[in-house]
């Protein structure tokens, strides 16, 4: 193999670590999130905030890697979507981590609100949008088309822990008006949490697009 091609390889495999790094940096912050919400720690939604410089920071480094890629490789077929996908992954991260910041901020507001009854559905819900990312990025890894379907399918769920959620709140907001506040920003946390399985989805069906050249972003394997 030419040389060019050996050193484009290992750029390639750069790029892909760095999109791992990415996405164990705010795989971690989520997981910190979960903590902070299900304890009610302000310190540890302090310190996931304090994080979501670093994620910004590696996004602008992974972007302007892929376009000089792009630029200088000229890349096609696999490697050309490998590229574009990677870009794309990043942005879903990107976004992940911003809506973990989002959750944390509600946290610490929450530490001035009255202690509402221990909403039954937000952790499984939380827990259930950690584990889809999780799999998205194990799909990634593992270039694993039937991981990334087993994404797909789960965002459904997390639509009905939503949804039951919302539910729970209104009704508990109806019983005592001295708690809408506090219901209002446990709303917005599930609202968040929705969001987050949203781009692990994204990050599932782009894996998709990457392996199979098959874009299903408007529907569903």
């Amino acid at each position: 193999m030419p040389h060019i091609d050996q050193q484009f390889e290992g750029e390639l495999q750069h790029l892909k670590q760095e999109i791992l790094r990415a996405g164990s940096l705010v795989e971690g912050m989520i997981a910190r999130t979960i903590q902070a919400l299900v304890e009610r720690e302000a310190a540890v939604a302090r310190d996931v905030i304090a994080q979501d410089p670093s994620v910004d920071q590696l996004q602008v480094e992974i972007d302007t890697f892929c376009l000089q890629l792009l630029a200088l490789r000229q890349p096609t077929a696999s490697d050309l979507r490998f590229i574009t996908i990677g870009m794309r992954i990043t942005t879903d991260l990107e976004r992940i981590g911003d809506l973990a910041v989002n959750i944390c901020e509600q946290v610490i507001h929450l530490q001035r609100d009255p202690l509402l009854k221990p909403s039954a559905v937000l952790p499984k819900m939380a827990m259930a949008a950690q584990e889809m990312l999780k799999r998205a990025l194990d799909a990634f890894v593992h270039r694993d088309v039937s991981r990334a379907q087993g994404v797909c399918t789960t965002d459904d769920i997390v639509d009905r822990f939503c949804t039951e959620h919302y539910a729970e709140q209104v009704s508990g907001m109806q019983a005592d008006p001295g708690t809408i506040e506090a219901g209002m920003r446990y709303i917005l946390v599930a609202l968040h949490c929705e969001r987050v399985a949203d781009h692990a989805t994204n990050i599932a069906e782009e894996v998709i697009f990457m392996l199979q050249g098959k874009d299903i972003r408007h529907g569903r394997v």
